[in-house]
């Protein structure tokens, strides 16, 4: 098996389990376009509304994995700042 393939499982694991705290799903691109194999793949929905939150800036499916974890670090950090 490839490394780098089964490195972007193991993220998407991690990130699903992170991301599920908060009921968001992480969707990935079936039958991605050639923009979205140069960059992207990914993006995230809220699981009450089906509404996508992050990840259709410009074109369907833009986030990296890199992406989202900045952005459920950035989310957390604010969730943290409200409880202090």
């Amino acid at each position: 098996m490839n490394f780098r393939k089964d490195s972007d499982q193991s993220v998407e694991r991690r990130i699903k389990r992170r991301l599920g705290k908060y009921l968001v799903d992480l969707l990935k691109a079936q039958k991605p376009t050639p923009q979205v194999k140069a960059h992207g793949g990914y993006k995230l929905r809220d699981a009450r509304s089906g509404k996508i939150i992050f990840g259709d800036k410009g074109y369907e499916f833009s986030a990296t994995l890199d992406d989202i974890e900045a952005w459920l670090d950035e989310e957390e950090a604010k969730l943290r700042a409200k409880e202090d």
